[in-house]
């Protein structure tokens, strides 16, 4: 991984580490650098908004944002920064079954777009981001096309390991 970090994961308490270490895991094995940090849109507003005004001024080409509960986090950055944000709802102690989350970051205002995806779909939200900077950088798409082959292939060893016994 170069050292500039491409992609920034923040989420809103250290408690949200056990999902959004999945967006880490990915983009490491993909080696696409990134940051990882704590970012509170309630208990530190000043560092969500020095956070999202500087992100591109560090380099930083799309942030993943998980929270749970009211989980405004996402949808702050994206309202501060013209970057892609991707959100990622988590199903935390404070939340109804998560459900809380997901509403606050998909549904949105016009204008203020985030990317959502499920409920504690951290590692998802890794690909995401990676797609996206996949655009413009020809070795990334190329891992990531052998990253999905090998989940094809995965899907055909299941196959082939049902028929062994028997099932069709």
């Amino acid at each position: 991984m170069s050292n500039a970090p491409q992609i920034g994961i923040i989420m809103g308490s250290q408690s949200d580490l056990r999902v959004m270490k999945e967006a880490a895991e990915v983009l490491e094995s993909l080696n696409v650098s990134f940051d990882l940090t704590v970012v509170s849109a309630h208990r530190t507003p000043e560092r969500l908004f020095d956070y999202a005004h500087n992100a591109r001024v560090k380099g930083l080409k799309v942030i993943i944002a998980g929270a749970g509960g009211a989980a405004h986090l996402p949808g702050m950055v994206a309202s501060l920064t013209t970057l892609p944000v991707i959100g990622v709802p988590i199903k935390s102690s404070n939340s109804i079954d998560g459900w809380d989350s997901v509403l606050s970051i998909l549904q949105m205002p016009g204008g203020v777009p985030v990317a959502t995806v499920a409920l504690d779909g951290a590692k998802n939200a890794g690909i995401l981001a990676a797609q996206i900077i996949g655009i413009s950088d020809n070795q990334l798409a190329e891992k990531l096309q052998v990253y999905k082959e090998n989940l094809k292939e995965k899907v055909i060893q299941s196959v082939k390991d049902l028929a062994k016994n028997g099932w069709k």
